[in-house]
């Protein structure tokens, strides 16, 4: 078996992390054991560029249990977690590519490695596998039946792709699913963007004014946590309904050049470039420490940050001091990217139980029904929202409130009024 992790002396720490979280994905297990049955994805080559955590692991896990033929390659040089990369491999027997702070080089060396195993079946967290095979291997376009996208900045590449006719196979945009966007990405980017801020620099969000880029769901939630901390928390945002709502919610919402004048920390999770760049930076106080937790490592402009500074050296593990040629310091958390996975350990296994139990059937969905697919960008079916949400109820002992014969009867009909 082909792989490249950091050290298979990691793995036994790696399988005791990934059997943790598995204990708190009890939707993913369920399906685990179903599909261990029926085989539903038997004969099926499978390449996935995701991050990998122990909660990653735990759907490749079951993936394979499905009878698909797994590989796995990092979506982010800083989201791996090596020992679960090791474990992968020497305990489960899915060929890994992935080790923590990989260069570009190797980074894309282990995409290509991803891609080299000849997939029927993609996953992506971002998009990077899919653009690969699009520019780099056309042989490989008439072979995939679908590709699975995790994560906005992915869906709105592919979405991209498809409006320009370049998109070749279909795509399922799983990030748009309830049960992903609506828990995955307020609950979890919100409590592990925090997590990670903390554990990068130990500091007190109580009473701080903490600014956050983007009102979406993941700026939703990230917002709220942090003002659960007591900070005092400042919403930027470009889409007016969005700033409508995070004013409703009890938000100051500002541009980003007058918030970063009041800011203690910032934090992006807009999707987009250059949220921070020169301007920001010139009027931020001394001090100030900026982050993000959007996918990719744009969002900040660190070659204009780098610009301006006399020197950059690294004072914490996670944190990187800026020393401007004005005589301030601005501090980088992470290097720029996914706070919550650069410097935490990502989202909880309990809230990506959902978001990869809809991964997961709707890979089932998508094999079962590709000679019916065609090359545009889908939604993930309702049904598989509504099965896992009632699946997660169950296993956390909640019941539903059920309908009536009469109430049913009123919903359906016209003729009543008041």
């Amino acid at each position: 078996m082909k792989y490249d992790v950091k050290d298979l002396k990691l793995a036994d720490k790696g399988k005791q992390r990934i059997e943790w979280a598995d204990h708190d994905m009890p939707v993913l297990r369920d399906l685990r054991a179903r599909f261990k049955k029926q085989q539903p994805m038997k004969g099926m080559k499978m390449s996935a560029c995701l991050h990998v955590t122990a909660e990653t692991a735990n759907l490749m896990r079951t993936l394979k249990a499905a009878g698909a033929d797994v590989v796995l390659c990092a979506s982010n040089p800083l989201s791996t977690q090596d020992d679960v990369a090791a474990a992968l491999v020497k305990h489960y027997g899915i060929p890994t590519f992935a080790i923590t702070g990989a260069d570009n080089k190797t980074y894309y060396k282990h995409l290509k490695s991803a891609v080299a195993h000849s997939p029927n079946v993609t996953m992506d967290d971002g998009a990077d596998l899919v653009t690969m095979i699009l520019k780099e291997r056309p042989d490989l376009h008439s072979k995939i039946v679908a590709s699975m996208e995790e994560t906005t900045t992915g869906v709105i590449r592919l979405r991209a792709m498809e409006k320009d006719g370049v998109l070749k196979f279909p795509v399922v945009a799983v990030n748009d699913a309830k049960c992903k966007h609506f828990f995955d990405n307020r609950y979890g980017t919100g409590q592990s963007t925090i997590d990670g801020i903390i554990r990068a620099s130990d500091v007190l969000l109580a009473g701080s004014t903490f600014v956050v880029a983007g009102y979406g769901w993941c700026g939703r939630g990230l917002a709220d946590r942090a003002r659960g901390m007591g900070a005092k928390v400042i919403v930027t945002e470009v889409d007016p309904v969005k700033a409508l709502e995070a004013v409703m919610d009890g938000f100051r919402v500002m541009p980003m050049v007058d918030a970063a004048k009041e800011a203690d920390i910032i934090c992006t999770v807009t999707g987009n470039v250059n949220v921070l760049d020169k301007r920001h930076f010139k009027v931020m106080k001394d001090g100030a420490m900026i982050c993000n937790s959007g996918h990719f490592n744009v969002e900040i402009n660190l070659e204009d940050l780098k610009a301006m500074s006399k020197n950059v050296k690294r004072v914490r593990e996670f944190v990187e001091a800026y020393h401007l040629k004005s005589g301030k310091t601005i501090h980088v958390l992470g290097e720029g990217r996914l706070v919550n996975l650069a410097a935490a350990e990502g989202h909880p296994a309990s809230v990506m139980d959902m978001s990869f139990a809809v991964q997961a059937l709707t890979t089932e969905w998508a094999v079962k029904n590709h000679k019916s697919l065609t090359a545009k960008v889908y939604n993930v079916p309702e049904q598989i929202d509504d099965g896992v949400s009632r699946l997660k109820l169950k296993t956390m002992g909640v019941k539903l409130e059920l309908l009536t014969p009469e109430q049913k009867k009123y919903l359906a009909s016209w003729e009543m009024g008041t």
